[in-house]
């Protein structure tokens, strides 16, 4: 039985994730499985923060948590704090997890949207165990240890994507995996079926392959430009189109959440590792100019830059089909969101866990492709909407935030923000990322407050409504107060070597 030839174009943290998940679901003896990148090409490295939903990828490799922390120069994700979007000086957290309890077909905000009308009831944050623990700077793993009817935190990382790509290339390499040093110069397709036959290195040399992955980043090498699939351009609706990236001397105490603060033509991320804190400004170059953008992500770190900012251009987007012919994009490559809400290893996280269940064999793979592409587009276009709402709902007086408030909306956001308004009933389709208690965090959160809620909610009194909204405030907080600090946590557990 011949060898399936699978060439992974690009390395970094898509290529070598798809690497590392190839060679451990893949039998050896059925697929050659090489990766072609070239050390004198970059990386973009936006993710460094991501959501829970990375751990059952590094646990379906066997990755063992405190090591990859360690190797990464990891910490602990609760959430995401946002800092003036509604306006300066506001702030608001989506963090993971519950927030409240729900009480039988009652969803718990409903219950929080009644007190707030009767003008009794704590912010919503006060609520979310995640959150409590987040601003109190705490950590832990495991069932909640005070009150057995909490739930447990569900947490990420925020991690050196370098560094997590060089742990996974050696994951890959004991695998099997080849590497293949080299530029590709140009793209070779079969004059018969139009699929690509080779990829051509800068050299001369060649590299033939079956099923080609392209993690060539905004080059898009072969989905874009050898196989000429088009992009759909989103940015009507995100209009953000720069980013400057530096890192800053490590926090005396790092935060165990991600922080995007809104300015006056995008907004600021903060990323806190161990051995230094990512920092970043993404905004619209119609808005601010480079030189602007520079002067105030400088003058907003909380250390010492350690690097000049670098520039990263892009178009949020997305290439109209991700699987054509016997090409599949992977990561940025297939199309680019923002990482406002931490979603860009996710993206490649999902398009491997796709393909690896509709890889095609030797035949015809078209039924696969539709649906392959179908699934992307759902994916994309849905996290889309959840980061128009973060522009759409906000309260600034800039002229970029004003034509934000303005802008139209895609007729499936229009629609839940409709159902929402009416009785602050969140719908979610099929398995559309960002869960229910997402959107309440970030409605709310931005004040998008519904003119109802549900009747069942005004079924107790006032009194036993506001009883049962203390009593499990009082619960997180002391839940929260019990936990370490999350400096003293990740000290304990997966301190990195002072080397990394």
């Amino acid at each position: 039985m011949s060898q399936t030839n699978i060439i992974i174009a690009g390395g970094g943290s898509a290529g070598w994730m798809v690497a590392a998940a190839f060679a451990h679901f893949l039998p050896g003896h059925a697929y050659r499985i090489r990766l072609i990148e070239s050390e004198a090409i970059g990386t973009i490295g936006v993710g460094e923060a991501t959501i829970p939903q990375i751990q059952l990828f590094n646990q379906a490799l066997g990755l063992n948590e405190d090591a990859f922390l360690r190797a990464t120069g990891g910490t602990f994700k609760l959430g995401i704090e946002f800092a003036g979007w509604t306006r300066p000086g506001e702030r608001y957290m989506h963090a993971f997890g519950d927030v409240g309890r729900e009480s039988g077909l009652l969803g718990f905000h409903h219950r929080w949207l009644r007190a707030r009308a009767e003008g009794s009831v704590a912010p919503l944050g006060s609520f979310s165990l995640n959150e409590v623990a987040a601003r109190g700077l705490k950590m832990q793993r495991g069932p909640a240890r005070t009150a057995q009817m909490l739930p447990g935190m569900p947490y990420a990382f925020h991690f050196d994507a370098a560094l997590y790509a060089r742990l996974l290339r050696r994951f890959a390499e004991t695998r099997g995996v080849e590497r293949v040093e080299g530029r590709i110069v140009s793209v070779e397709r079969n004059g018969d079926t139009g699929n690509v036959s080779a990829l051509k290195l800068e050299g001369g040399a060649q590299v033939a392959g079956d099923l080609f992955i392209d993690c060539t980043g905004f080059a898009a090498l072969l989905i874009g430009e050898a196989m000429e699939v088009g992009y759909d351009d989103w940015t009507r609706w995100l209009p953000c189109d720069r980013a400057l990236a530096v890192p800053s001397a490590r926090a005396a105490a790092f935060t165990p959440y991600t922080r995007a603060t809104a300015h006056g033509a995008g907004w600021q991320w903060r990323i806190p590792l161990q051995h230094r804190t990512g920092n970043g400004i993404v905004y619209s170059s119609a808005h601010l100019s480079d030189d602007a953008a520079a002067a105030h992500l400088l003058g907003n770190l909380d250390g010492a830059a350690e690097a000049d900012p670098r520039a990263i251009r892009f178009t949020t987007g997305k290439r109209r089909e991700m699987w054509r012919g016997n090409v599949v994009a992977i990561g940025l490559a297939s199309g680019f969101m923002e990482p406002l809400e931490s979603t860009s290893l996710h993206l490649v996280q999902t398009a491997i866990a796709r393909l690896l269940k509709m890889l095609p064999g030797r035949g015809s793979a078209q039924a696969q492709r539709d649906e392959y592409n179908a699934q992307a587009d759902f994916e994309y276009e849905r996290i889309r909407d959840f980061l128009i709402l973060h522009y759409w709902a906000n309260a600034r007086d800039e002229p970029f935030w004003q034509e934000r408030r303005a802008a139209d909306l895609p007729d499936t956001l229009r629609h839940k923000l409709d159902v929402w308004r009416e009785q602050a009933h969140v719908t979610r389709e099929h398995e559309e990322l960002f869960t229910e208690v997402a959107w309440i965090q970030v409605l709310i959160g931005q004040g998008v407050i519904p003119r109802g809620y549900h009747p069942i909610a005004d079924a107790e009194t006032h009194a036993d409504n506001d009883e049962y909204l203390d009593l499990l405030r009082q619960l997180i907080a002391r839940e929260a107060a019990q936990m370490p600090s999350h400096s003293d946590f990740v000290a304990q557990h997966c301190a990195a070597r002072a080397s990394v």
